[in-house]
């Protein structure tokens, strides 16, 4: 097996190109900067330079994808998702089945099939699509095109649909998380009774190697998790108990905080903490037997340590 993959310096790539080495498995990774070890393109859009690169490949991890924008420049914003996310993906899925690869594993998102679900009621992967963000829509797009590429020419598509993910290294939203546990802070979500699916970036390069060598991923699409869900205060408080401290905690009335949710500059992280969004991971542990090999406790303690390598 020779694994080609896309977006191999992001947060997400270089931990799947450690983990395809320390299986001995050969990978060729692709980024669009300059890092050592990995090759340049210029582009995903290029397909005479990909082709010679897609020469020998058997499988291909497409990683590489416009994600949320913080800070939108983009006239027409969908219209660049799309062409990042959709036209991209689908054109080297075609020169991908026209070089011979075999299986081409695409990362999507959670976001296809919605942002919140009703407590009890986890996403599954059979429920339609849903997505309420540009970004959401086009993976949707992206996985119909994908589709149809594995229709027309055989090529073995298969899809895994994470929620948030989190590792050594991790930014975004999960930083700002970290940075209010490490505080003496007070958590003031200990009323609100949410829950939310994570998964630890091992969890994921796992299932990403699973979908690799395993027949029966073929044609399928995975929801993946650390297979137990917490409340924003119960994250918190495994981060502190983590870090060796104290979870202090200031009992602020829900209606207050949903109060919050509504105002300008807090609506959008606040929703999160606050809601609930859970992903059912049964029928990917069923079709492929697999089973999360990290710990929620493990892969907290991995990423608030900065120390990506864990014992299973």
């Amino acid at each position: 097996m020779t694994v080609l993959v896309t977006g191999a310096s992001g947060f997400i790539g270089s931990a799947l190109m450690r983990d395809l080495e320390r299986l001995g498995l050969k990978a060729r990774g692709l980024t669009r900067g300059d890092t050592a070890g990995l090759i340049s393109v210029p582009s995903y859009d290029a397909p005479d330079e990909l082709a010679q690169h897609l020469a020998g490949v058997t499988s291909l991890v497409h990683l590489a994808a416009r994600v949320h924008v913080m800070q939108e420049t983009s006239k027409d914003p969908l219209t660049a998702f799309r062409q990042a996310n959709v036209e991209t993906t689908i054109n080297l899925a075609r020169l991908a089945a026209a070089s011979g690869v075999r299986r081409f594993v695409f990362l999507s998102s959670i976001k296809v099939n919605g942002e919140r679900t009703v407590p009890g009621k986890p996403f599954c992967a059979d429920d339609p699509s849903a997505p309420e963000d540009n970004y959401g829509l086009s993976k949707a797009e992206a996985e119909a095109g994908l589709r149809e590429v594995g229709r027309q020419t055989g090529m073995e598509i298969a899809i895994i649909r994470p929620p948030l993910v989190y590792g050594p290294g991790v930014g975004a939203n999960f930083r700002k998380l970290m940075t209010l546990a490490a505080s003496p802070l007070p958590s003031v979500f200990s009323r609100i009774d949410n829950r939310r699916s994570l998964v630890f970036i091992g969890n994921l390069c796992d299932l990403i190697i699973q979908c690799l060598i395993n027949s029966k991923a073929a044609g399928q699409v995975f929801l993946v998790s650390d297979g137990h869900d917490l409340s924003t205060h119960g994250l918190i408080c495994d981060m502190r108990r983590a870090m060796g401290k104290a979870s202090p905690s200031l009992p602020v009335p829900p209606a207050l905080l949903h109060t919050l949710a509504t105002l300008p500059g807090f609506s959008a992280v606040l929703e999160r903490l606050l809601g609930t969004l859970q992903v059912d991971i049964t029928a990917t542990r069923d079709r492929l037997s697999w089973t999360p090999p990290y710990s929620i406790a493990q892969g907290l303690k991995a990423t608030l340590l900065g120390d990506g390598v864990l014992d299973r």
